[in-house]
């Protein structure tokens, strides 16, 4: 599934010519109502978390922060950057920004455990990347950069919601109005 990263790098190199208008300007700030918004969060955190993932939200954001970094750090050893490779990396920065606003909103609310645990899946997903920066073959590099296929979009919400110290459950999808068919987790 491709994250709200690998979406956007996707749109900003289509040269397609659009028919009809194009709006741009939204029903709030952010383009999105809270009803919109509600909608993805329940979207985002229906989905299965990658093997290792935290699921606390702000170890979440430590994770995420760590992991597009890493892949940020990975283009960045790399010679021969195509046009969507240098935009990919431009986002990922964008978008490790953010993670680490909203780490650092959220810090002094956080337990020590809590804390600790974000310490912890940082570390973890820093050291993911480890043994492909270390890797001399610049093709091996430039393999594992263009194998990476974004985070989570739950990564978003989380940071959204530890910044805005939104202590509520998110929404489930029947509560949004959705329902599953076929596709229930045990």
């Amino acid at each position: 599934m491709l994250s709200t990263l690998a979406f956007a790098a996707f749109l900003s190199i289509q040269s397609v010519p659009q028919d009809g208008p194009v709006v741009t300007a939204g029903p709030a700030a952010g383009g999105e109502t809270a009803s919109e918004v509600r909608l993805r969060e329940a979207l985002a955190y229906s989905n299965p978390l990658p093997r290792g993932a935290p699921t606390e939200d702000y170890p979440l954001v430590a994770w995420c922060d760590a992991l597009v970094s890493g892949h940020v750090a990975l283009g960045e050893t790399l010679s021969d950057r195509a046009p969507e490779d240098l935009e990919i990396m431009r986002l990922g920065r964008l978008e490790a920004s953010d993670f680490r606003s909203a780490l650092s909103a959220a810090t002094a609310r956080q337990s020590t455990a809590s804390r600790a645990a974000a310490r912890e899946a940082a570390a973890d997903a820093t050291g993911r990347w480890t043994p492909l920066l270390g890797q001399a073959d610049e093709a091996t590099r430039s393999r594992a950069f263009g194998l990476f296929f974004g985070l989570p979009g739950r990564c978003e919400h989380a940071a959204r919601r530890i910044r805005e110290n939104i202590t509520t459950p998110p929404a489930t999808l029947t509560e949004v109005g959705l329902r599953t068919e076929g596709v229930d987790r045990p």
